[in-house]
């Protein structure tokens, strides 16, 4: 596995999970649900991001 895979992942998960509020008009940035949405987010892409490094990966 490539860390760098899966630092990408995360980090785009952690992002897309704090802006999904946004969209249902929470425009808070430190409201709880943008920071439940980024640790949700994260942890979801990290098990991506794994799931791609071992299917992907040398």
């Amino acid at each position: 596995m490539n860390k760098k895979t899966i630092g990408f992942f995360a980090v785009l998960g952690m992002t897309v999970g704090s802006v999904v509020p946004m969209l249902f008009g929470d425009y808070n940035s430190f409201d709880a649900w943008s920071v439940l949405g980024g640790l949700v987010g994260g942890i979801v892409c990290i098990m991506l991001g794994v799931w791609a490094g071992k299917r992907f990966g040398d």
